[in-house]
């Protein structure tokens, strides 16, 4: 529980400045929903004109772009982008800051067994990425709720909001499996920004080329909001690879961990 609390005042700092700018986020963005949907039909033509691929660019339908919850959708990209940052720099420093700071063979010296001391750690991670997806849902519905005054479903919203949430898990759970298998990680930063932006452009990439397999590579595009919205549901494949996904490299991690040979410090 002492892990877990050092854990929790670690990131208390970091996970607020999160929180808030990413409903800062939803709250600038749906702030100009109003502007957009005054002249639907003449946005809508104009969507209409721009070439396939350049829509696929920018992630743009214009089936959904112009009602409420594809407005949001739209916007839902960018803060994703963001929070998978946030969850890949959690997942790479959960182990890695110790062996960095050189105080893995001191907490190891402690009379705790190695899986509380992984279990602390990663739990108290996944709390700060519950308390920023907690934030950002209420603050994205009360958004969309101020920025408009035509129904939507409130069941849709909550689907595409908590997209957010699984995307942070795939990303936690590849940068928790990059604390324990490389060797010596100086800057988390240098680990966590490369390995997002590769996912993100692949999707991208994907998406010009409209190639559906290449769908599969990317989890920025496992939660299509046009989807979501038509069918108040996830795509189950898509679904169930992200938790395949999470519960095999969390599994990992423990497994890696716990046969890891850690120096002491020089």
């Amino acid at each position: 529980m002492n892990i877990f609390l050092r854990e929790i005042m670690t990131y208390r700092k970091s996970a607020l400045t999160w929180a808030g700018s990413l409903g800062a986020i939803a709250l600038a963005f749906m702030a100009m929903y109003p502007a957009f949907s005054a002249d639907v039909e003449g946005l809508y033509a104009v969507l209409e004109n721009f070439p396939e691929a350049i829509r696929a660019l920018v992630n743009i339908s214009a089936e959904t772009f112009l009602s409420v919850l594809g407005f949001y959708g739209y916007l839902l990209g960018f803060a994703v982008l963001a929070a998978a940052i946030q969850a890949m720099n959690l997942g790479v420093g959960v182990i890695s800051k110790e062996v960095t700071d050189k105080t893995a063979d001191f907490l190891i010296s402690k009379p705790v067994s190695r899986s509380r001391i992984v279990t602390a750690k990663l739990t108290a991670a996944l709390s700060v990425i519950l308390f920023t997806n907690v934030v950002f849902v209420a603050i994205s519905y009360l958004a969309v709720s101020i920025s408009t005054t035509e129904a939507f479903s409130s069941q849709a919203l909550l689907l595409l909001a908590s997209t957010m949430l699984f995307v942070q898990l795939f990303f936690f759970a590849l940068g928790a499996l990059f604390s324990v298998t490389v060797p010596k990680i100086k800057s988390v930063i240098a680990v966590s920004l490369p390995t997002v932006f590769a996912f993100y452009i692949i999707g991208v990439i994907g998406d010009v080329l409209d190639n559906v397999e290449v769908r599969w590579l990317s989890p920025f595009r496992y939660f299509d909001p046009a989807y979501i919205i038509t069918n108040k549901s996830f795509e189950t494949e898509y679904l169930l690879l992200t938790v395949v996904f999470v519960v095999a490299a969390l599994v990992a991690t423990y497994v890696i961990f716990l046969k890891k040979d850690i120096r002491a410090a020089a």
